[in-house]
């Protein structure tokens, strides 16, 4: 799984090719689901090592082989020696912080993208590297943890509902990448919502946590930024491939998920706007709040400077000053002041400064 940066100095000054796994470290076995099908029959099942896949290179049913568990070099050396995985391509797929792409490797297609969900620990949107080889009659997958948002072409397989169990390999390997896609609209859902529950807060009464959900917000915009924009690039190369393994009348379907990526994009830019503009309405009413209070502090500093003036003069305490000896003196001054002071206030609120 991926946050916002990952760590990639352990590859540093490695050759290449070699198999280096650098996600979180992990000790639970690898596993390996086929499904193999075609219009009328469906065989599913697990096997252990992936040597127990060579069967299914020569069947005319596409298969479809699903690895959970990068980080075992060995399985995926095995995995490379049966279905003839250059190197290269191994090591991108076990180095998941790559950036989506497709590549034509002649016998088959490389694609890689990121699959995108709410982390069950903190709520934070992860990332998880998705892989994809694209061979003559398999599709092979490869995932770092357990589960996933293909359970719904699984459900769609073992039904026989729509075009799939009627198509071939191009078709699947397409349905995983649009169940990807798709599952983006469910992440912008809920910043949507998020996000109107900032606006409300920032409106009503903000408070420094809703600036720091804000920032938040945009660091997750951000995140998704990166792992979005590389899809577009994607998408449009698979439509203009011109590689055997996809079939031209897949074209329709890679246009369609090529839309869809264009309005994952702009939603997602019309969600950044819609942070700056929050985050914005906030200074502007703490500015406002904080120039309410410098006004009324300076109005009240105002009203006091001729009372301190006054007060100032007749604590002096010269011999020769009349009103010191005079029996209503303190009265006067005092009655003066209040007279100044509501003077003032009286100017004041006519002048609409109060």
């Amino acid at each position: 799984m991926q946050t916002l940066f990952r760590k990639l100095s352990s590859k540093a000054g490695l050759p290449p090719g070699e198999l280096i796994y650098v996600g979180q470290h992990r000790t639970e076995q690898p596993t390996i689901t086929v499904i193999d099908y075609d219009e009328r029959n469906l065989r599913e099942t697990q096997v252990a090592t992936p040597n127990e896949c060579r069967k299914y290179l020569g069947e005319s049913t596409v298969t479809w082989i699903n690895l959970t568990g990068l980080h075992d070099p060995e399985i995926m050396r095995q995995m490379g020696e049966v279905f003839g995985i250059d190197a290269l391509v191994l090591e991108d797929i076990i180095n998941t912080g790559q950036r989506p792409r497709s590549e034509d490797m002649g016998d088959y297609i490389f694609i890689t993208l990121k699959m995108l969900y709410r982390s069950a620990q903190n709520d934070s949107v992860v990332a998880e590297q998705v892989s994809i080889i694209l061979g003559k009659n398999y599709v092979l997958s490869f995932q770092e943890v357990e589960g996933d948002v293909f359970e719904i072409i699984r459900r769609r397989i073992r039904s026989e509902k729509g075009r799939i169990r009627k198509m071939g390999c191009d078709y699947l390997a397409y349905s995983l990448i649009d169940a990807v896609v798709d599952h983006y609209f469910v992440i912008l859902e809920d910043m949507e919502d998020r996000i109107e529950i900032i606006q409300d807060a920032v409106t009503e009464k903000a408070t420094s946590e809703t600036v720091q959900d804000i920032h938040e917000m945009k660091r997750e915009m951000i995140f998704m930024r990166k792992n979005l924009w590389p899809l577009r690039e994607l998408v449009g190369a698979l439509d203009k491939s011109e590689s055997d393994l996809i079939r031209k009348t897949l074209s329709p379907y890679l246009r369609d998920v090529y839309e869809h990526t264009i309005q994952v994009i702009d939603t997602v830019e019309s969600l950044r706007d819609m942070l700056s503009g929050a985050l914005d309405i906030y200074m502007t009413t703490v500015s406002n709040r904080m120039n309410e209070i410098m006004k009324m502090l300076t109005v009240i500093a105002t009203i006091f400077i001729p009372l301190t003036f006054i007060a100032g003069i007749y604590g002096m305490n010269f011999e020769n000053m009349p009103e010191l000896k005079w029996r209503f003196g303190y009265v006067g001054a005092l009655s003066g002041m209040f007279v100044v002071a509501a003077a003032m206030i009286l100017y004041f609120k006519r002048k609409k400064w109060l």
